[in-house]
């Protein structure tokens, strides 16, 4: 065999000592071949160095093996763990992930879905990033989505974390260290990844007698910068005594981090803060981010699972909420045991 040829399955017989068809019949993972022929054909493979046309099984079969995978910024550590997800269970199954990042635009969105459909995915894996999506009827392939907008498309299958539980999880750990009323830093108004933390936020404030008007709310970008223009004005608002913050993702939170030290106090004596999301950069962080983790690799293999059953047309059409957990770490401040010691020094004679 010329060392410029691609070696063929021809290549693969005569290595094996078997016939052409015998050879394909044996990759192909028939049920008629013996396990010992298999593992023939499959070590001749290896030596020769053949690889399978998957373009011309994909014509022959309707499937390409490729899968899609759409999300709206892969360099925010929590999507890129997603894609991770994802790419490891499409691996298992034997099949391949392409991944587009939309950078939070839906006109870039809309052609990443062009792409995939031109390189005749078997499907895709969508986090929507308008709530407004106007492409489904278009979409032309079996798809799942992700993330906060899927909860506006009943009939499509959706995976993502159980965001009410989230909230509540860093609201009760913020209520039993003594911060019964933490400043919100949040995304974008008109999002409803916005509307879902801040609903949750009110419901908890319910609950406990506390009026929801009463938490000092910034807006701004799920992007490092955002958060700490957020904190910036947050810190220039008039304020009694320890400010605790509640970051709706993590980026956002370390950017915070960077505007209470370029303002000269310090996390957490001054200022308390909690994430959102879990990301590892958190971990590194001086002090580490206190947060509340979305299991975002988890999300990407389930929606991989639940793609595949659409594939096999036998979907379960729901939203899959996954729970998430906090990670205690050193940017919150206990005021809950200052509290105890000053009663305690106050009933003393």
């Amino acid at each position: 065999m010329s060392r410029n040829r691609r070696p063929t399955i021809i290549d693969v017989a005569e290595r094996a000592g078997v016939s052409k068809s015998t050879a394909a019949r044996a990759l192909a993972g028939s049920s008629n071949i013996t396990e010992e022929t298999r593992k023939k054909v499959i070590q001749a493979a290896e030596a020769v160095g053949y690889e399978r046309n998957h373009l011309a099984v994909g014509m022959r079969s309707g499937r390409s093996g490729m899968l899609g995978l759409v999300i709206p910024d892969i360099a925010n550590p929590f999507w890129a763990d997603v894609a991770r997800g994802a790419q490891d269970r499409a691996a298992k199954a034997g099949a391949s992930l392409l991944v587009f990042s939309s950078d939070w635009d839906p006109q870039v969105e809309a052609a990443h879905l062009r792409t995939l459909r031109r390189a005749r995915v078997d499907g895709a894996i969508v986090n929507p990033v308008s709530d407004s999506f106007d492409d489904l009827d278009r979409f032309g392939m079996p798809c799942v989505f992700i993330g906060s907008s899927a909860e506006r498309f009943p009939d499509i299958s959706s995976v993502g974390s159980d965001i009410a539980q989230a909230v509540r999880l860093g609201l009760d750990y913020l209520v039993a260290k003594g911060h019964k009323a933490p400043a919100l830093i949040l995304g974008s108004k008109g999002r409803l990844a916005r509307a879902r933390f801040l609903r949750a936020v009110h419901e908890h404030c319910v609950e406990r007698d506390l009026d929801p008007a009463i938490l000092p709310i910034e807006d701004g970008e799920y992007t490092v910068e955002g958060g700490r223009e957020a904190m910036r004005r947050l810190l220039a608002q008039p304020r009694v005594g320890h400010l605790a913050v509640f970051a709706a993702n993590d980026m956002m939170a370390l950017g915070a981090m960077m505007a209470v030290r370029d303002a000269g106090l310090d996390c957490p004596s001054d200022v308390s803060i909690l994430g959102f999301d879990g990301i590892p950069s958190g971990e590194f962080a001086w002090p580490g981010l206190t947060t509340v983790a979305k299991p975002g690799r988890d999300i990407g293999e389930r929606a991989v699972e639940c793609l595949f059953d659409e594939i096999e047309h036998k979907p379960d059409h729901r939203r899959i909420y996954m729970p998430c957990r906090l990670l205690e770490r050193g940017s919150l401040a206990d005021l809950s045991t200052q509290h105890a010691s000053h009663i305690a020094g106050a009933g003393r004679v």
